[in-house]
């Protein structure tokens, strides 16, 4: 077996910065693109940037969009920005059994925790989509007041017909990122 070798950098007292493969990893990371992919100039693209048959803007991930699907009813949620929305956005694609509670909301326990950052609303709105604790998924088919404090991940632009297609009882909702 193969001894690895630890790599460890001190902090001295000159201010030299401290490096580990963490960083090097974070430093990765930074340089891919909004849908993960690694970023790059296009220079290999083919000349017009089509290929026939083939259109690469077509389904590009659209940033802070995610689409909510329950049954045949499709809605488009913009989610918000914080740090609880980013960790779901990495959680998707979700397919969750929701469950109807107080005939306003569907909930679901999510198996991690997620970033909190939670504030009393007043009001929570139709197609909202919160966090309730730092697990909670909820979304709201109804309008009320209300004291509860909540971490808000999106919302749903246009929640017409978002009641009628939740139900009042559980449910199948999927959430995934929108493609254009």
């Amino acid at each position: 077996m193969t001894k690895m070798k630890k790599m460890h950098f001190s902090r001295k007292a000159s201010g030299t910065i401290i490096f580990s493969p963490a960083l090097a990893l974070l430093l990765c990371m930074t340089s891919c693109d909004a849908d993960g992919t690694a970023g790059h100039s296009g220079a290999d693209a083919p000349h017009g940037g089509m290929v026939a048959g083939h259109h690469p803007q077509k389904n590009k991930v659209m940033n802070n969009m995610i689409k909510i699907t329950v049954g045949s009813a499709t809605f488009t949620a913009t989610l918000s920005d914080n740090a609880a929305a980013a960790a779901f956005r990495a959680l998707l694609p979700l397919t969750l059994k929701m469950e109807d509670v107080n005939g306003n909301e569907k909930f679901y326990r999510l198996s991690r925790p997620l970033p909190v950052a939670a504030a009393n609303p007043g009001t929570v709105r139709e197609g909202d989509l919160m966090l309730w604790g730092a697990g909670g998924l909820v979304l709201f088919y109804k309008t009320f007041s209300t004291s509860y404090s909540y971490t808000r991940l999106g919302r749903v632009g246009n929640a017409a017909g978002l009641a009628k297609a939740l139900g009042s009882g559980d449910v199948e909702v999927t959430f995934e990122l929108k493609r254009e």
